[in-house]
């Protein structure tokens, strides 16, 4: 089921307290989805390979920053990054202004969406799944997905089934949206080490949003990827026509499923320069 309102005046989920598994602890609205945000961050993927090449002073956009765990986990690999941190859902956002606060205080959260173009857009908010909301949201291919992951993790069916139940019941709240373009002049980045996006299925949107002259301060691209309609394709030729290198994974949890992450890097980017 979904209804329309504007952006909430009162939080539409509840908000809770975490902890990660180093002690540490954050604020969210789904502590599992948390969790396994967190875990995706750390581990082995492209996430990690990304954060492994930022250098002192780097600056990282991270585009669908959800609750801020990604940019925690790049800022635990470099103390000094330069982070600037987007997201549009006012729930999810106050739970990323807190933890940016606390953890990664230097940090720049702001509330909007990221797109083709500046404006306001409607966008599908679920609340018991913040982090699979978004412009393109499918009920039904997001508790598709929802399942292939439960099962491969090794829940049975009844535990599925009771797992995805009201999962994805969302509604429709207008949100700012911008441009990575207007990111760096609004915040005068001269250079942008990584670029990150998680934005369900909004990934070429945002790309599009660079403007061609934007393209040569942007070192390294790390996003994730649902590849329907040949949207991985074009992603990655897109990335190659800016000067940058694709990778492709795909997780063995996400085995038979449409998402992969992408990590695009540009060989001459000067690694510090972005200060």
């Amino acid at each position: 089921m979904s209804e329309k309102r504007a952006a909430p005046a009162v939080p539409l989920a509840p908000r809770h307290e975490v902890r990660l598994p180093d002690g540490r602890r954050v604020s969210c609205t789904s502590p599992a989805e948390a969790l396994l945000i967190w875990r995706e961050a750390t581990g082995e993927g492209l996430y990690g390979l990304a954060a492994r090449q930022l250098r002192p002073h780097d600056t990282v956009l991270d585009i669908g920053a959800n609750v801020g765990l990604v940019s925690i986990a790049f800022a635990d690999v470099q103390r000094t990054l330069r982070i600037v941190a987007a997201e549009p859902v006012p729930d999810v956002f106050a739970c990323l202004q807190d933890n940016l606060g606390r953890h990664v205080p230097g940090a720049t959260p702001v509330r909007t969406a990221v797109g083709t173009a500046p404006g306001v857009q409607d966008f599908t908010y679920y609340p018991a799944a913040p982090g699979n909301s978004g412009f393109y949201a499918d009920r039904a291919a997001d508790d598709a997905l929802t399942k292939t992951f439960l099962r491969r993790s090794g829940l049975d069916e009844e535990a599925v089934e009771m797992m995805t139940d009201g999962l994805h019941d969302g509604c429709t709240i207008e949100v700012p949206v911008t441009t990575v373009s207007e990111l760096i002049r609004e915040h005068d980045l001269r250079s942008v080490a990584l670029l990150k996006v998680d934005v369900e299925r909004a990934e070429l949107d945002v790309l599009r949003g660079v403007d061609a002259a934007d393209w040569p301060r942007i070192g390294a691209v790390v996003a994730e990827v649902h590849d329907e309609g040949g949207r991985l394709a074009e992603l990655c030729g897109l990335l190659q026509d800016a000067g940058l290198a694709p990778q492709v994974r795909q997780d063995p949890s996400l085995r038979d499923t449409e998402m992969y992450e992408v990590y695009a890097r540009r060989a001459d980017h000067a690694p510090g320069a972005d200060r």
